[in-house]
């Protein structure tokens, strides 16, 4: 029978809320993605809340809070305890983004939803994969197969694909197939008729200009404001698409000479930066092939000054700048309070590069047309001074004397019940307790006047013989080595190494940025202090669409080219959802599901996969040939069961009937275009096919979507006049494939 899968949405359908999504694959439940939003709204997380503990494994896909917002959390609070796995820069860099956002909330609310400590703990447990690395899984999973894969987007953004039985599942969300300057496009294009396929559907209904008219927009944008006088301000995320604005930015700044300071503003800036520099193979073509060449890192940033603190923004001098602050929502951080400042002047330019999520002030601003005034709640947090500091401290001395009288009643009772056990009853030295000292203060003859002496920790109990000091005799055990130890007595945990490196200021690798780590450190008595005020919007508000995800038009086409069998729909408005949904219909597929949450849909193959031995008899008659990574042949044989009622593969004892020719592999005409230019042959491409030589022509038919017995394949036609050219380019086209 087929492998059992059913998919069931936790968030993120038939609307913008974080990912997250159940995937059972015969009982073994796979979390993929496990997303909030910028408002740690936990009303969002109560279908995880629910199913958190049955999780099996962890998919992450990408580093923003949307697709991994809620891991510490779950983690901590919602009984989550499955292994999870990520790319090396999802990891990293998500890490850096939970803590900016952690700094962030913290200075100005008292936030407790998970600390850096439960941060730490849930990406301790992540283990990382390189792209197109095969993980087995193993116990419950077991025969299992999970592998990352190019996704674009972000830096480490994966599709993933999970396979069980030879049937792929794959997931691909927030992908981008155009190739950007320090990202590759995906690979999703080279799955083909996968069993189930689960998408988003965020742009379906978006369309793009091509990337170099979006660029040069975006720049001359950036450069008319600044050579009016005004500054700039692109509230960003804390590690993800900002690296490409950064890099864009840099080389423009480079190629024209632009004396305009720009500034990367956030808690985890350098981090950001020196991770950015780290992951160069994680990156495209192009910024890998320089670093071969000429060892010139793209991300030493010569025209951008990295900022921790906005105090820093303060001081520098008067003039037009360029601000890339997080966070992109402008509900919290840097960018929420440069807002406040520079929105009323006209001069200004408020630039967004991606939708604000929705609720949020920056959705609000990207409305058309904008609102022009808005209310702003300004939050500080500032030292406790005067009678309220005195209060404070009166009151955590009043706590700290109630926490140390619990500890010392505790304390007595443990020694009484030690003692108590260690006494007979027909201990002839036992004195009677009613006979001891009832109170533990003794007087001591000085002159003629006696002095109260109060012995804090030294009172006998009542089954002692005598006044004595407390004493416990540690018993170990011994060999014939000496005193036997426990290994782990001297080992110290990693969680313990990565919160001393944290708080002495460091992130898993000792880089966290001294101002947040003086945030951390710093435990004066302080206070939040609010003030709610209207700015008036003057400044102008642009949104440019830099969020680098493939549009509906580029969607539809990938989707028609990877033909699953099973499409599952996902993330994206009801109104994208369903134009999606009834396109997929009608030109993908016709198994198309768009589930809502807490909605588990069945989307087990209609084929039956059978497992079978290969026998040894017959593998010895079979002659493999290599193609490309893998060995392919031809096999004619019969199937019986074995005695473990296991079916096996044998010869066949009659010759085996002839059969048509099969070619394997699959032609591309570019590729072949210069395979024949190689061999002297004159070729061109002409109206969608290749000329070759003087006569003949070769030509792709059909479509790869095509359903029915050709299995959605396309067919390579060879045309022209029966010459002896034709035939050396025949054999030249028979000689790209595998002939069975």
């Amino acid at each position: 029978m087929g492998t059992s899968v059913q998919v069931t949405p936790l968030s993120g359908v038939y609307n913008e809320n974080p990912l997250s999504y159940l995937v059972s694959i015969d009982g073994f439940n796979i979390l993929i993605d496990c997303g909030w939003n910028d408002a740690f709204d936990t009303s969002l997380l109560k279908p995880l809340s629910s199913v958190a503990s049955t999780v099996d494994a962890v998919l992450l896909s990408h580093s923003d809070t949307l697709h991994l917002g809620a891991l510490p959390y779950a983690k901590q609070h919602l009984g989550l305890n499955a292994q999870v796995y990520s790319t090396d820069p999802v990891h990293r860099l998500g890490l850096l983004t939970m803590y900016d956002h952690y700094y962030s909330q913290k200075q100005v609310s008292d936030f407790d939803l998970f600390s850096l400590d439960d941060i730490d703990f849930a990406f301790q447990s992540i283990e990382t994969l390189k792209y197109s690395q095969n993980h087995h899984l193993t116990g419950k999973g077991e025969g299992i197969v999970i592998a990352p894969h190019v996704a674009g987007h972000l830096l480490g953004g994966t599709v993933w694909k999970i396979t069980k039985d030879g049937e792929d599942i794959i997931y691909a969300v927030d992908f981008n197939h155009r190739k950007e300057s320090h990202l590759n496009g995906t690979v999703l294009e080279t799955f083909v008729r996968p069993a189930v396929l689960i998408t988003d559907a965020y742009n379906a209904l978006n369309s793009q200009d091509p990337r170099t008219k979006i660029e040069k927009g975006f720049l001359g944008k950036i450069r008319n404001t600044l050579e009016g006088g005004g500054n700039i301000l692109l509230p960003v995320d804390s590690a993800g698409r900002v690296l490409e604005l950064l890099l864009v930015m840099e080389q423009y700044w480079a190629q024209n000479h632009l004396p305009y300071p720009i500034y990367f503003l956030t808690y985890v800036s350098s981090s950001t930066i020196e991770y950015a520099k780290s992951f160069l193979e994680w990156m495209s073509d192009t910024i890998a092939k320089s670093f071969e060449d000429t060892r010139d890192n793209a991300f030493l940033l010569k025209h951008v000054t990295l900022m921790i603190n906005k105090s820093e923004l303060e001081k520098v001098p008067e003039g037009p700048k360029v601000v890339l602050a997080s966070m992109a929502s402008l509900e919290v951080g840097s960018s929420h309070d440069i807002f406040a400042e520079w929105a009323t002047d006209v001069k200004n330019l408020v630039l967004f590069t991606e939708r604000g999520q929705f609720g949020t002030l920056a959705r609000m601003l990207q409305a058309d047309p904008p609102p022009r005034a808005v209310k702003v709640t300004m939050r500080n947090r500032v030292p406790l001074v005067g009678e309220e500091l005195v209060a404070f401290e009166e009151e955590q001395n009043r706590i700290k004397k109630e926490e140390a009288l619990k500890a010392s009643v505790s304390k007595e009772e443990d020694i009484k019940a030690s003692n108590g056990s260690d006494v007979k009853e027909d201990d002839p030295m036992v004195i009677d307790a009613s006979n001891a000292p009832a109170s533990s203060e003794v007087t001591v003859p000085h002159g003629d006047a006696h002095r109260d002496i109060f012995i804090d920790g030294f009172v006998p109990s009542s089954t002692s013989v005598a006044p004595m000091f407390p004493f416990y005799e540690n018993s170990s055990e011994w060999d014939d080595f000496g005193e036997i130890i426990n290994p782990d007595d001297y080992v110290v945990k990693e969680e313990d190494m990565d919160l001393m490196s944290m708080h002495v200021g460091g992130d898993l690798d000792g880089k966290l940025d001294e101002v947040a780590a003086n945030l951390i450190l710093d435990s004066r008595p302080s206070k939040i202090v609010s003030n709610e005020l209207t700015v008036q919007v003057k400044c102008s508000l642009v949104y440019m669409d830099f969020e680098g995800r493939s549009d509906g038009r580029s969607i539809k086409s990938i989707l028609a080219h990877v033909a699953p069998l099973k499409l599952v729909l996902v993330h994206g408005s009801a109104e994208a959802t369903e134009h999606l949904k009834q396109h997929c219909l009608k030109n993908v597929c016709p198994h198309v599901f768009a589930p809502q949450v807490g909605e588990t849909i069945d989307v087990t193959s209609d084929l039956c996969a059978y497992k079978v031995q290969l026998s040894e008899k017959l593998m010895s008659k079979v002659l493999f040939k290599k193609l490309g990574d893998h060995e392919v042949a031809w096999i004619d044989s019969g199937v019986e069961k074995t005695e473990t009622e296991m079916l096996s593969l044998r010869p066949i004892s009659t010759a085996p009937p002839p059969h048509k020719s099969v070619f394997v592999g699959d032609l591309k005409l570019a590729d072949f275009k210069q395979f024949l230019a190689s061999k002297g042959v004159q070729v061109e491409f002409s109206g969608g096919a290749l000329r070759c030589g003087e006569y003949v022509t070769l030509r792709k038919v059909g479509d790869a979507t095509q359903k029915g017995g050709t299995g959605g394949t396309q067919q390579v036609i060879i045309e022209g006049p029966l010459t002896e050219e034709y035939y050396q380019i025949r054999d030249y086209l028979y000689s790209q494939f595998y002939l069975l």
